[in-house]
């Protein structure tokens, strides 16, 4: 089986205006990395739109309709403090969630491996009822529930290795025992959530990284805390918010990741995802701001899920 790789034009589209960190180069950036040759053998299509009715696997009626009818004809609109839509941003931000609904069907039918969505906006700052850094929907929520609704998954793993703590994921999974949350982090940084002590029903399991930690660190949060929790959870499914912006060149992080970093914990995952449901494993982009960074690190991790 292969790799499946999901992306839209639509994504390129969503506008964030001048200087705004999350723009349309970072897509751009990532898809030229996967256009190497090593990356032939990944099977590339393209991304369904999502419907209401997924979007409302993780968000009310109210959130879904708001955010909708946020998007403007004409021009930009600031819906937070810095998060921003569009005219095509609506499009975008159901393309970001029907990729992963589709990569959810594809890998569980058995047609694909893994895969790995990249699009955008992306998700895991988004909350039930709150549009937050950057993203809209959340899309890694999305397709925990949609696995778990459409296919009958009992126990859903979610890793987020992003340098921002997805509070969103957190919020909307916390009361939840049949999903697991897990994540690494940089803390102090936006947006002020992930401390250790934040259990949820004990199914979350944040490993908070300090300011100028580098790979070391990492790589022993990764094997002395994340790691054994998502093998003990003994998921049927593992999704990955694929976040870049721990590498050391990320102008939004204060961690000192290298792509190796990425590539490395990637393949631990995916060895898990083999040990207990058939190697299954859905990723969807996240942040990463330094572009030659992101393209680097996006082949480390596209890497690692073909040779898993």
């Amino acid at each position: 089986m292969t790799t499946f790789l999901y992306t839209h034009q639509a994504c390129l589209e969503h506008d964030t205006g001048a200087y705004h960190p999350e723009r349309a180069d970072r897509l751009r950036s990532v898809l030229k990395a996967l256009r190497a040759e090593a990356f032939a053998g990944l099977d590339r299509l393209e991304a369904p739109r999502a419907t209401r009715e997924h979007l409302m696997l993780a968000h009310p009626q109210g959130h879904v309709d708001h955010v909708l009818g946020s998007v403007p004809v004409e021009g930009l609109v600031m819906i937070d403090a810095d998060t921003v839509v569009c005219p095509e941003s609506g499009e975008a931000a159901l393309r970001a969630a029907g990729a992963v609904v589709a990569a959810v069907d594809a890998v569980i039918s058995g047609q694909a491996r893994n895969a790995f969505c990249a699009t955008r906006p992306p998700g895991h700052h988004a909350e039930a009822d709150q549009a937050m850094g950057f993203c809209l929907f959340n899309n890694v929520v999305i397709a925990a529930r949609h696995a778990q609704q459409a296919h009958g998954l009992r126990r859903v793993a979610i890793m987020d290795f992003d340098v921002h703590h997805g509070n969103g994921t957190q919020h909307l999974l916390e009361h939840d025992s049949s999903c697991l949350y897990a994540s690494t982090h940089q803390m102090p940084l936006y947006p002020g959530t992930g401390d250790r002590h934040e259990r949820g029903v004990g199914n979350i399991i944040n490993a908070p990284l300090s300011p100028d930690s580098g790979s070391a660190t990492f790589r022993a949060a990764m094997e002395n805390t994340i790691l054994p929790a998502i093998r003990t959870f003994d998921p049927e499914l593992v999704l990955i918010s694929a976040g870049f912006d721990a590498h050391q060149d990320d102008p939004l992080g204060g961690l000192n990741l290298v792509a190796e970093d990425f590539g490395w914990a990637t393949s631990k995952l995916c060895q898990i995802a083999a040990d207990c449901c058939d190697g299954r494993v859905v990723s969807t982009l996240e942040g990463g701001y330094d572009l030659d960074a992101l393209g680097e690190c996006s082949a480390a991790h596209v890497a690692a899920l073909m040779a898993a």
